[in-house]
């Protein structure tokens, strides 16, 4: 009989936890438990990736008429209803948690809906008053959105809040410019939301491609995006005249309802935060403006505080991240990690292959480091931006290259007039002619990234993209369509 209650205990019920507590549960035969204190899906599912792409969906739908008209159609559409969408959105949620429940039912894992602290390497406490020892343990209780230290942040809302709205606000203010920020603005800005946007910095998407964060930039303020970079909240307050944003001299009432420019009818309360009228917000560069809400997108935080896992000798980074090695182990051999709480590639497809690679080493007896080279991303603003490898700048400093470019109008919207610009974009070594990094802007560039990604990961050269064939009339298709670089350096 074993010493320990279970081989594995897997702390967090997200994407990256669930993988692994079922894999090595389902294909190994080790006994599993695994404790959630929320809900089942994590940061992705619940808070994160999927009811944001949906939003995406959604905020996408609002140009469609009007285009189709100039393409020949006869179509009227009417207002938005976020009860309609929000109600559809809860259900999918509510779906995929009852999915990932099964899925750990069905490979045998028992889990625990209540919180998990650690005792000893062996041990966890359960906030159900249970206690439970494993062989090995592994955190994965990823992270959250975090406010700035600042007077009154409590007024303002963080992504989690974004899902919980009971009505969308006539206009928001978005302080940060990474790509959270940038997602939310186009997407609210696609549902009828008047959105301004700070961000303290010289250029929104920092670490991105200067170039494709630069057309995205112009895109978003094409659209109706106010973007206000080198600029940041000095004080922020409840606007007790009850005016609204924009001068749009609406009032809002706790419990009223009222009509903004947009003929779209809005619900005084709203969920998240502390907030019940609009907020007036000073700036840095001197404008004093008021809002019905204000989002802060200004950076996340591991979920480790208060695990108990430094009094055990787990070391923590600066962020309150775990450190780990390349196998996902900390410095207490019987205690691993995966996931955001790492805080080394925060996406779920990087946690799901954390978490395989940490069965495969733990439990197959096949060490195998986790490999977090070239890995392709988007970020879903409007346009897209689809991304793998380096970056020109960081490229450059490595070594001598050559960059490819275009950027144009497409043909489906220069058709009808529409100024809107993509861009295709390769880094190419002189010295190998391995395709370094490629970067797309566009719509749908995440679709497009995928499928370069698996070429830039096999080690492509320039050659090897000039010989493939173009598929025309498509955008993509320049990715291989460039014959002459537009630099080098």
């Amino acid at each position: 009989m074993s010493e320990f209650d279970y081989d594995l205990f897997v702390i967090g019920g997200g994407s990256g936890g669930v993988r692994a507590a079922r894999i090595a549960a389902g294909e190994t035969g080790a006994k599993v438990g695994l404790a959630e204190e929320s809900r089942y899906g994590g940061t992705c599912v619940i808070r994160g990736c999927v009811p944001k792409k949906l939003m995406v969906f959604a905020s996408e739908y609002a140009g469609i008429a009007q285009d189709a008209g100039l393409y020949g159609w006869d179509i009227t559409t009417g207002a938005f209803d976020w009860n309609v969408f929000s109600g559809r959105m809860n259900g999918e949620l509510d779906r995929l948690e009852g999915v990932y429940r099964k899925l750990l039912s069905g490979s045998g894992v028992e889990t625990f809906d209540c919180r998990a602290t650690m005792k000893d390497p062996h041990t966890v406490l359960l906030s159900n008053g249970e206690e439970k020892t494993a062989r090995h343990i592994l955190v994965a209780v990823g992270g959250r959105p975090v406010r700035p230290d600042m007077p009154n942040a409590e007024l303002g809302i963080v992504s989690d809040d974004i899902f919980q709205m009971e009505t969308l606000p006539r206009s928001i203010l978005i302080v940060g410019g990474g790509y959270i920020a940038c997602e939310f603005a186009c997407i609210l800005h696609g549902l009828g939301v008047a959105v301004t946007q700070y961000y303290r910095g010289a250029q929104i998407l920092r670490g991105f491609d200067e170039e494709a964060r630069g057309l995205i930039a112009e895109e978003m303020k094409q659209r109706g995006i106010d973007i206000h970079t080198g600029t940041n909240i000095v004080e922020m307050c409840c606007d007790a005249d009850g005016e609204t944003a924009e001068g749009m001299g609406v009032s809002i009432q706790e419990t009223g309802e009222s009509v903004g420019d947009s003929g779209m009818a809005h619900q005084g309360t709203h969920g998240g935060g502390t907030q019940k009228g609009p907020i007036r917000v000073t700036a840095t560069n001197g404008d004093t403006r008021v809002f019905d809400r204000v989002l802060f997108a200004t950076g996340r935080k591991p979920n480790t505080d208060g695990l108990g896992l430094e009094e055990l000798g787990v070391k923590l980074g600066r962020n309150g991240q775990i450190v780990v090695d390349e196998y996902s182990q900390t410095a207490v051999p019987s205690i691993y990690a995966i996931g955001d709480v790492t805080d080394r590639v925060n996406l779920t497809p990087v946690a799901i292959r954390e978490g395989m690679a940490f069965v495969e080493t733990v439990f197959k007896g096949n060490p195998t480091p986790v490999d977090h080279a070239l890995i392709p991303s988007a970020v879903f603003t409007q346009p897209e931006l689809g991304s793998v490898g380096m970056t020109e700048e960081d490229a450059r400093e490595q070594e001598e290259i050559e960059v490819y470019c275009t950027s144009f109008r497409p043909m489906q919207t220069a058709f009808i007039g529409k100024p809107d610009r993509v861009l295709m974009k390769l880094i190419v070594s002189k010295a190998s002619r391995t395709v370094l990094g490629c970067h797309i802007v566009a719509p749908n560039a995440g679709e497009m990234i995928q499928l370069a990604g698996i070429a830039i990961k096999m080690g492509a050269t320039k050659e090897d993209f000039d010989r493939t064939v173009a598929v025309h009339p498509t955008m993509s298709e320049e990715i291989v369509t460039m014959r002459n670089p537009v630099r080098s350096a």
